[in-house]
Order: structure tokens, then sequence, then C-alpha cells
């Protein structure tokens, strides 16, 4: 399944994983969240996952360095500040936390199976063959900095 490996724009992926969650929660509405909690449990987690790839994208071009997911070999840095200090994927996260909040607003929890699929996909064809070429790429700098900080929390 390599094929796969940075092929399809995380974004459209993440996409692809609302439009799951869309459908999940239509098809199978088990367990429903009370309707009072959606919206203050759900508005948070957004704010927090544009928050966090703004605050991502901004690191990027502060050092001057591409931010583009299927092309990691063109990278010129190994960002390290802002939120690259507590997890090596904050934009992953951040539309993790998109996707969470959809689930809670949505209310179904059996959505969160979508959410639990994106991470599951970008961690095999998205992370880990960016983590193969920043480490052919900056070798024991990048080795030292994934040591570090964990590769999502």
């Amino acid at each position: 399944m390599q094929f796969l490996e940075h092929k399809i724009p995380p974004p459209l992926v993440g996409l692809a994983s609302a439009v799951l969650v869309w459908v999940l929660g239509a098809w199978w509405p088990l367990w429903p969240l009370p309707e009072a909690l959606r919206l203050p449990l759900a508005v948070p987690c957004a704010l927090l996952g544009l928050a966090l790839d703004g605050w991502s994208l901004w690191n990027f071009r502060r050092q001057r360095t591409t931010a583009n997911p299927l092309a990691p070999g063109s990278a010129r840095a190994v960002v390290q500040s802002g939120p690259y200090r507590f997890t090596r994927n904050p934009m992953y996260l951040g539309l993790a936390l998109l996707l969470l909040a959809l689930c809670l607003w949505r209310g179904q929890p059996v959505a969160l199976l979508a959410l639990a699929l994106f991470v599951a996909y970008i961690t095999r064809f998205q992370i880990l063959p960016e983590e193969r070429a920043l480490r052919a790429k900056f070798g024991a700098p990048y080795e030292d900095y994934r040591r570090r900080v964990r590769r999502w929390l």
C-alpha cells in the first residue's frame, strides 16, 4: 500500500473523514450526546484545532520551510518552535481536533470511528513516510527531535 504514501492531501483526508462522521451519525444514531452539551464541547475543540493549525503554519513560514505535506523532502528545516515543542504533528492534531468537534456537534459517539480512521490513515500514509524523509534529509538532529517530542501528544 506504499502507493498511497503522500498521495492524498491531509485536508482532503480530513474532509472525507468529516463526511464519514456525518454518515455514521445518520446511519447509526446510538447513545446520542445530550443536545445541551454538543455546542459547548464542540466549539472549544474547533477553536483549538484552528488555532493549532494557524500557529503551526505561522512557524513554518517563520522558518522559511515548506508546509506542503506531499513533499516532505523539500523541507529546509526541522521546525521545533511553537507547538512543535509538544507534538511533531500539530497540523494533523489540529485537523483531528476539528473532526472531534464535528463528532461532538453531531452528538453521535459512533462517529468517533471516523476520527480513529483519520488518525490511523494519517499516521500510516502521511506521518511515517514524512519521518523517513526527514530522517534521511536531516539525520541526527531530526532523530534527537524525534526522541524528545511525541508524534501526536
